[in-house]
């Protein structure tokens, strides 16, 4: 165990995710499979956890059941060491109300870092696609001396309109923060550049405390940590940008260095997999020296290629089973059968998928359990599958879940 401070860290992982549906239409979007054999709450609990970081409070809200039974089942640290991985529902301490945005749902759980008395509170988000060694972060926000420091990662700024985005001096200082700017600020020393925010924080935990109790007794607040709480400490010269091109990660490849995605979209969280799956991939889930963790696999089999059948430029997971199929550009996770004559193109297949004898799947995302039939096709004619699926603006079709096509 490193030598550190004094650090809890909080997920926020209550958002509904609106606008991955279907899939998150029966569960919270950090539980949403991802990369064959993970959720996406995986990416942020492997960082915080391969960092040493193993106090950590997960802020459920929508849907919490499936994510809920997967931190039981595959994050669960010693008891004999006092660390623990906690999912944290909505405890309506403050009266019988939901949270109300992200700095809300801290404040309604303040009774966490009470009993936990930390120095510091690492507050990250449960649901992107990435690398990165939180103790950099909490290292130089301890070296700043500011209330907070806030993850900017450098995008181009004909882009950042997006995000919210951070002005900064040249020691770092956040001088501004912008939701969505029309004409975003450049970086100190990059004019066509620009720090998006991340959405992770790190905050020195008397100061977190007093902002979000002031903001729980202003009614003009939207009480969001990105909307409220940062502006808070921007306007009292207290918050640090913390630039995440500089985070060096153990085994990381030039490629796939300063790797980050929000997979909020269908076409982003389509894009994402795209990413794993080339030779020298965009994202390499092959990283041993900082590994994504997950034990929820099951006791299946090695995945089986029988009959003729072929995998591609793809990832399949254990338990699958190719017989006389065709599998090409895509993420097939556990127990996916593939039977005879079926062609997988560009696709993404979660846990529990069928697709049965003489079957085509293009460029679309099957959820859990999903069964397509004999002869049926998905993702050839857009104009019939838009009667019956999503279609994203990318063009990509995205069948919910336990449905037979």
């Amino acid at each position: 165990m490193r030598n550190q401070p004094h650090v809890l860290a909080i997920v926020l992982a209550g958002g509904e995710g609106k606008r991955l549906a279907p899939l998150t239409e029966d569960r919270a979007k950090p539980a949403v499979p991802f990369g064959g054999t993970y959720r996406l709450i995986d990416f942020v609990l492997s960082n915080l956890v391969n960092a040493g970081y193993m106090k950590i409070c997960v802020l459920t809200q929508y849907k919490s059941h499936s994510l809920d039974r997967h931190i039981a089942q595959s994050w669960q640290p010693s008891g004999l060491t006092g660390n623990y991985i906690a999912p944290v529902p909505a405890q309506q301490r403050d009266g019988k109300r939901w949270y109300t945005g992200s700095a809300d749902a801290i404040l309604q759980s303040r009774n966490l870092i009470d009993d936990e008395d930390p120095d510091y509170v690492i507050v990250f988000g449960a649901d992107h696609v990435y690398r990165m060694d939180p103790e950099q972060m909490v290292n130089e926000h301890i070296k700043s001396g500011k209330a907070v420091t806030v993850a900017g990662i450098r995008v181009p700024r004909s882009e950042a309109t997006a995000f919210g985005c951070i002005q900064a001096d040249d020691e770092g200082n956040i001088t501004e923060f912008l939701e969505k700017p029309e004409n975003p600020p450049a970086t100190p020393d990059d004019p066509e550049m620009t720090y998006a925010s991340m959405g992770n924080y790190v905050f020195t935990a008397s100061e977190l405390v007093k902002a979000i109790e002031l903001d729980g007794e202003n009614d003009k607040s939207t009480h969001d940590m990105g909307g409220d709480i940062i502006p808070y400490f921007v306007a009292q010269n207290q918050a640090h940008v913390y630039d995440f091109s500089t985070n060096e990660v153990p085994g990381e490849t030039e490629r796939d260095r300063g790797y980050w995605r929000d997979v909020g979209t269908i076409d982003a969280f389509y894009e994402a997999h795209m990413d794993l799956i080339s030779v020298h991939p965009v994202f390499n889930l092959y990283n041993r020296r900082w590994p994504i963790h997950c034990t929820d696999l099951g006791n299946y089999p090695p995945a089986k290629f029988v009959q003729g059948g072929i995998a591609q430029s793809s990832m399949v997971a254990t338990g699958s089973i190719i017989s006389g199929g065709t599998v090409r550009n895509s993420v097939l996770s556990n127990n996916v059968i593939v039977e005879e004559g079926a062609t997988v193109e560009g696709s993404v297949l979660m846990p529990g998928v069928r697709v049965e004898k003489g079957a085509v799947v293009r460029h679309a995302i099957l959820d859990k359990n999903v069964v397509v039939s004999e002869g049926e096709f998905i993702g050839v004619d857009h104009k019939r599958d838009r009667k019956r699926f999503v279609v994203s603006d990318g063009g990509v079709v995205v069948v919910g879940k336990g449905i037979r096509v």
